[in-house]
């Protein structure tokens, strides 16, 4: 165990507030319930953007920004909508030293603003679709904050789309939630539900919603993307409408979807351990650390000089070569693995010699001597297999931790401990779910596509039910 990270065991809250501050992801901010990221964690968001971005404009969206102030009489628009986010709002009421006329809020997402700019942009079914993305930061205002998970301050991308057809709109709300679980398990190495929420659980303002759930090493679930189907609510509340082929005004139809930097406490969670931050080698901002050992300076010089031949064509932002003096070889070999970085190649005099060294990987702790010659090839076939891993770990502990339960007495009983908990659940009646909610602190995650046809009787109601939904306790 790392020096100043409690146990996961001990304490599981601490553990993760921990392991984010020792591994310099990230810090409190001044303002309460805001956070500081700091370069470790803003460059695994990066690499999160980056790879994101790329998918986004492959399928055929591009990016643009809205402003971040939003007049307040814009989110009165949409009942729904603003009900679901009042609570959350941060509001302006005064600049330039003055009371402004109308209030202004920072933005808790932006449909409303860009919505105001499509009622421009829209007039004919030539205009679409619109397929846009916006990378930026938004406010709601919680209450109980944690680092990456909850802030009041987050940043994220919001993708906004209009289309013709209430068909091409859910067509694109079904394929970004797809294009998040193939992100979510390719990258994070975190395997998910994929599914629909309940009336209950769905975005303000939304048809519904489609969501990636993954379940942390605690057993609490986490939602970590999702994507709305806003059918003709907000072209309705906007009066965006458009001439189709058939020469009839109608309103557009549109989507909405979204992850934020919450993914970076997922990382957090389901990799992790005792020892510090763990990253899935495709996210890390810094594969590879090269630490060479010596113990005085015609040493130095000569495995320094050896592991700058031996990197001579790597990529730079592949790895580091950590030659700081003032730190002796155990220090960084704990730094390193505290920050999670996947492999770490260590090199001294011997090894010079023998024209081998040696590597460690962050996921099992195993070393192994790899020949100088072909490095890199071995080096990047070993980041590959710590990726797959770490995905294959995740998923045999979600497996393992994924119950059949018909019983709402065993369901109270054992949903306390965590996991995923398949049931018989009338998730159409609110007063069912929020009698789940009172009873057991937890919700129904997600309806999963891959529902299989069952019949039952819902554990609280006793109403017949034709498959299961997925309820969890979660974050």
């Amino acid at each position: 165990m790392a020096k100043g990270i409690t146990k996961r065991s001990d304490d599981y809250s601490q553990w993760y507030i921990d392991v984010v501050r020792k591994a310099e992801m990230a810090d409190h901010s001044p303002v309460k319930g805001c956070m500081v990221i700091k370069p470790t964690g803003y460059g695994i968001w990066e690499k999160i953007q980056q790879r994101l971005d790329r998918v986004f404009k492959e399928t055929g969206h591009v990016n643009a920004y809205f402003p971040m102030l939003i007049p307040e009489s814009f989110l009165k628009k949409e009942a729904e909508h603003v009900e679901g986010f009042a609570p959350e709002c941060a509001v302006v009421t005064h600049g330039g030293g003055k009371k402004l006329e109308e209030p202004l809020v920072i933005r808790p997402t932006s449909e409303t603003i860009i919505w105001d700019s499509y009622r421009t942009w829209i007039n004919s079914y030539r205009d679409l679709p619109i397929l846009i993305n916006q990378w930026a930061n938004v406010c709601r205002w919680e209450m109980r904050t944690r680092l990456f998970l909850r802030t009041t301050e987050f940043l994220w991308q919001e993708g906004h789309t209009a289309h013709a057809t209430h068909e091409e709109a859910e067509e694109e709300t079904y394929k970004m939630v797809q294009v998040y679980r193939e992100f979510a398990e390719d990258y994070l190495a975190m395997p998910v539900l994929v599914g629909k929420k309940t009336n209950a659980e769905k975005f303000a303002g939304a048809l519904h919603t489609y969501c990636i759930e993954g379940l942390m090493q605690d057993g609490k679930a986490l939602q970590a993307g999702t994507s709305h189907h806003l059918g003709q609510n907000f072209a309705k509340a906007f009066d965006v409408k458009f001439q189709d082929s058939d020469k009839e005004v109608k309103y557009v139809h549109a989507s909405s979807w979204g992850v934020s930097t919450r993914l970076i406490g997922a990382m957090v969670m389901t990799h992790s351990d005792d020892n510090g931050l763990v990253i899935p080698p495709k996210l890390a901002p810094l594969p590879v650390v090269i630490v060479p050992i010596y113990r005085n300076d015609e040493q130095r010089e000569l495995v320094i000089a050896k592991a700058e031949a031996m990197t001579e064509g790597w990529d730079p932002l592949f790895f580091k070569i950590d030659n700081r003096d003032h730190y002796k070889p155990g220090y960084k070999f704990n730094e390193w693995e505290l920050k999670g970085i996947p492999l770490r190649i260590e090199i001294g005099p011997r090894d010079v010699e023998s024209g081998e060294v040696v590597v460690a990987r962050r996921d099992t702790s195993e070393k192994v001597t790899l020949p100088m010659e072909g490095l890199l090839e071995k080096v990047e076939a070993l980041l590959d297999d710590i990726q797959a891993n770490l995905f294959k770990l995740a998923k045999e502990r979600t497996i393992a931790n994924t119950h059949t339960v018909d019983s709402y007495e065993e369901y109270k009983a054992r949903v306390g401990d965590g996991g995923f908990f398949r049931v018989f659940l009338d998730h159409e009646n609110p007063e069912v779910e929020q009698k789940l909610q009172a009873d057991t602190r937890s919700t129904v995650r997600c309806i999963p596509f891959d529902k299989e046809e069952e019949e039952g009787e819902c554990m609280i109601s006793g109403k017949a039910c034709h498959y299961r939904v997925v309820a969890a306790q979660s974050y």
